[in-house]
């Protein structure tokens, strides 16, 4: 069991010294040294209290009648991979559900942001996560979230996130920082309440998580890196990273179910040498699928390598690099002494198979199987009744009315594998009164969830390339998460609006009127207590459900969770109308 190290301090040094036994011993590895980024062979470890005591040549002496001896077998022994930036809801899991699926793949810390069931349950949602996180058996440190409303007087959000409950929270045990500032227009005009917020956190001596998402890099990006923000990982770009990192902000390079974003910006580290201490690796949103299917921090360490990263700075980038970036560098992110005993065994350090996972000094998978549990909290009736749309909703709800015979109307252009859109524009024409979608241009709708009040704020989109009379719901609807509706019919949106609200929460897919697909999240709308694997099934089910009916957008339903994200140029849909978020205004759906 993992003792404070200043509990374990004698027993660790005891153990190094010779005179006392381990209880863990890891034998005749190669050990991944990321503080010299240095292959030493013929190494064991010893560990004692949840923490590395000895890492060196022969610890026999640390062996006693009753020490658990692994036999590395000349092996890799490497740190095990951190998170540094995601979202546990992304994967509609709970943190113990999200736990259970990445340890396997060798994740043993990660540092997450509830920012998704802040906005449905306020700073109750945010309790409740860092409860569970707490209690699993791999390190979870959780972010206080900073914006809910992400862009106040753009949406509503279900419980607003006030300043003093941001200083309040970071009294809180297992609270690491405050989640990512997604208001950087008001950190750069100087709002009071934002920085605020990050004032607080600094004076806790904490990490101040960024997200300055958009290209401009002149005179606001300044304002906004000098308002406090540590990190930023919406670079999409090798131009960009370099900025951020210039300016002393780590580059949170990011590979999760939809975003692509390291390739784009490695180059800086493989091709201009760059030095590569404040590049760090993450995910930010995982899809269940991905997890159970394709891995988590692995999967990113990876793709680093494959796109010409030396494998030891691709591991510094999933391991120390995130560790001292949070200032858990004594805590995290090594083999070394005092650090948290977390380790993988792996066989090849380019296809990294993550042969055996040790956190916290306990061996907790191998092969693939998970070897412990992950402990659930009892989530309460108010997380699991979040659903509120106040009436049945009607083909008439969905309605864009205009007078004439042809309306020029904004529509949100999905880009593939990127969370920003497109602000376009369209001719559609008007049939009795009523706009309709034409071509790959077809409806969507925001109905408002939290209050019960019935609203239905209705607009366009194109680029999902749905075929027939076809809709799809969910309740996951980033970052307020009331239920974004797409369709091409009004009749089956609110059909498949309907038995969203009757499932509590989720994702549906319909067809002429018919369910094809659904998984329920009856935990704020956001997550289920289901094994990932069945999530994961039902979640491919609704992916398959959209290909069926026409699209071929790579994770399409990521894609259609980010619609009504009103941080991220350049157009979006919120409960109180159409976002440019170019201009960070409200502006009227018919142009014309």
């Amino acid at each position: 069991m993992l003792k404070p190290w200043i509990e374990a301090q004698p027993r660790l040094v005891e153990v190094a010294a010779g005179r006392a036994y381990a209880d863990l011993v890891i034998r005749g590895g190669v050990w991944v040294n990321v503080h010299t980024r240095e292959l030493i062979e013929g190494m064991d470890i010893a560990v004692a209290d949840g923490r590395v005591a000895y890492v060196g040549p022969d610890a026999g002496t640390s062996v006693g009648p009753e020490t658990q001896v692994i036999e590395a077998k000349g092996r890799y022994m490497m740190p095990g991979l951190i998170d540094a930036h995601m979202h546990v809801e992304s994967g509609m899991l709970t943190p113990a559900g999200f736990a259970a699926a990445v340890i396997p793949h060798g994740t043993t810390t990660m540092f997450h942001d509830p920012h998704e069931i802040a906005n449905v349950l306020g700073l109750e949602g945010v309790r409740l996560m860092r409860d569970e996180s707490l209690i699993q058996p791999v390190s979870m440190f959780t972010q206080m979230p900073s914006c809910a409303p992400s862009a106040p007087g753009l949406e509503t959000t279900g419980a607003p996130i006030t300043e003093g409950e941001v200083a309040q929270a970071m009294g809180w045990e297992g609270i690491i920082g405050l989640g990512e500032m997604m208001n950087f227009p008001g950190v750069a005009a100087g709002d009071p309440q934002m920085l605020g917020e990050i004032a607080a956190t600094r004076a806790a001596g904490k990490t101040v998580g960024g997200h300055y998402a958009s290209p401009d890099l002149g005179r606001p990006f300044h304002a906004y890196v000098a308002g406090g923000a540590a990190d930023d990982h919406e670079t999409t770009s090798e131009a960009q990273g370099i900025a951020r990192v210039r300016q002393g902000m780590g580059c949170m390079m990011r590979l999760g179910s939809a975003w692509y974003d390291v390739e784009t910006q490695i180059t800086a580290i493989t091709e201009k040498g760059l030095d590569p201490r404040f590049f760090i690796l993450c995910t930010d949103d995982c899809h269940s699928g991905t997890l159970v299917n394709d891995g988590h921090m692995n999967r990113v360490v990876r793709h680093a390598i494959a796109c010409g990263c030396d494998p030891l700075i691709a591991i510094q980038m999933a391991t120390i690099n995130s560790a001292s970036h949070f200032g858990q560098e004594r805590e995290l992110g090594s083999i070394t002494p005092g650090r948290r005993a977390d380790v993988i065994l792996t066989s090849d350090l380019r296809s990294l198979p993550i042969e055996m996972v040790i956190a916290q000094g306990q061996l907790v998978a191998e092969d693939g199987k998970l070897l412990v549990a992950c402990p659930r909290i009892d989530w309460p009736e108010r997380a699991r009744k979040s659903i509120r749309l106040g009436k049945e909703l009607a083909g008439a709800d969905f309605e864009v009315r205009a007078s004439g015979d042809q309306a020029r109307v904004r529509v949100i252009g999905v880009v593939e594998n990127q969370a920003p859109t497109k602000a376009l524009e369209a001719d559609l024409p008007i049939r009795d009164g009523v706009v309709e979608g034409q071509g790959d241009t077809c409806q969507i709708a925001l109905v408002e969830r939290h209050q019960g009040t019935g609203g239905v704020v209705n607009g366009f989109v194109s680029g999902f390339g749905y075929q027939g009379r076809v809709a799809v719901a969910s309740t996951v609807a980033h970052d307020s998460h009331h239920m974004i509706v797409v369709g091409t019919d009004r009749e089956t949106m609110a059909a498949a609006a309907n038995h969203l609200g009757q499932l509590g929460g989720g994702v549906t897919v319909f067809r002429d009127g018919a369910e094809l697909a659904s998984v329920a999240l009856p935990i704020g709308g956001l997550m289920s207590d289901r094994p990932a694997e069945e999530v994961a099934e039902a979640a491919q089910a609704i992916v398959q459900a959209m290909q069926d009916c026409g699209c071929s957008l790579n994770n399409a339903y990521m894609q259609h969770s980010l619609l009504a994200l009103v941080v991220i140029p350049e157009l979006r849909i919120s409960d109180l109308g159409i976002v440019d978020v170019r201009s960070f205004e409200l502006v009227d759906l018919i142009v014309s």
